[in-house]
């Protein structure tokens, strides 16, 4: 365990059965966040993706592996332990606002509910705080029927804040919400980190929320398959710009905002992307590969 990194995971697998079949979820899982990192996983459905969150969450276990979150074996905790771990390490952010909200309570007071399994003072201060800090402070007398949805997300960010967490774990967070309104829910994430040093996983398969994070991780059948890191200069300039489409939701794909690599496993194998095989004209079960002036050549076989 390296304390660098508030999230190290080794080797997870998860199985579910039912009585016809197994489904094999996590397939080895190996990855490292560091603190404070904004990290996007993306996949496809059933990749395993929404799986792993639920392990950083404590709401799962693994069939095998090992998982460490600031410094604790997550498995390994008593169910006195997981129950304080979700209560003060973690918060959750989800798709759906009825996981994260309470109808008929303002928004402060929705906010202000999971203050009160604690020991926190001046309650309605602080949930006034966290409002401000998603810039829903002047929407704090309303009710939920009376906010639009990217409103209601932005104050389920800030319930997720409210026993001051270290991670924030969110799930498809603006998968029910037009662009516009993801991209102001997406840079409530940015101000997080950026002000409170937050480290933040969101799942998402939503290129246009990857484009902006440092680095987006991809989980192909249940393993990491690939990584993209921000070039620099992207980097700049997403952080001279105020708005979020300005720089355009394509330059990720287009390879102008980050570096991909391909993520070996602990026995050397690299899962290659399907659209890379595609632009090389591949198929089949089998490739030529050769070594060429210190670079590792795929290509047709003859």
């Amino acid at each position: 365990m390296d304390r660098e990194y508030i999230i190290e995971c080794d080797n997870l697998v998860k199985i579910y059965k039912t009585d016809e079949t197994e489904v094999m979820a996590l397939q080895g899982l190996d990855f490292q966040v560091r603190y404070g990192e904004l990290t996007a996983i993306i996949g496809n459905s059933g990749s395993g993706k929404s799986t792993f969150l639920n392990m950083l969450g404590g709401l799962d276990v693994p069939t095998a592996g090992r998982l460490y979150v600031d410094g604790l074996d997550l498995f390994r905790l008593s169910e006195k332990e997981l129950v304080a771990y979700k209560r003060n390490t973690v918060g959750f952010v989800w798709q759906n606002n009825a996981r994260n909200l309470l109808q008929y309570l303002p928004a402060w007071q929705n906010v202000q509910m999971p203050m009160l399994f604690g020991a926190q003072k001046e309650q309605k201060k602080r949930a006034m705080e966290l409002l401000d800090l998603v810039g829903m402070a002047h929407k704090a007398e309303s009710k939920l029927s009376q906010l639009s949805g990217g409103e209601q997300q932005r104050v389920a960010i800030a319930i997720s804040l409210a026993n001051n967490p270290k991670i924030l774990l969110a799930d498809e967070p603006t998968g029910s919400v037009d662009p516009v309104t993801a991209a102001y829910i997406f840079d409530a994430f940015r101000r997080l980190n950026r002000e409170l040093g937050l480290t933040i996983i969101i799942v998402t398969h939503d290129l246009s929320v990857a484009s902006k994070v440092s680095r987006v991780v991809q989980i192909r059948d249940g393993k990491i398959s690939t990584e993209r890191v921000m070039r620099q200069n992207y980097m700049e300039q997403l952080n001279n710009t105020t708005g979020f489409e300005t720089l355009g939701v394509a330059t990720i794909m287009d390879g102008s905002s980050h570096e991909e690599f391909a993520v070996l496993d602990r026995n050397d194998r690299v899962q290659l992307p399907p659209e890379m095989l595609k632009e090389a004209g591949l198929s089949g079960r089998k490739v030529k590969m050769s070594v060429e002036n210190g670079k590792i050549v795929i290509s047709k076989p003859e």
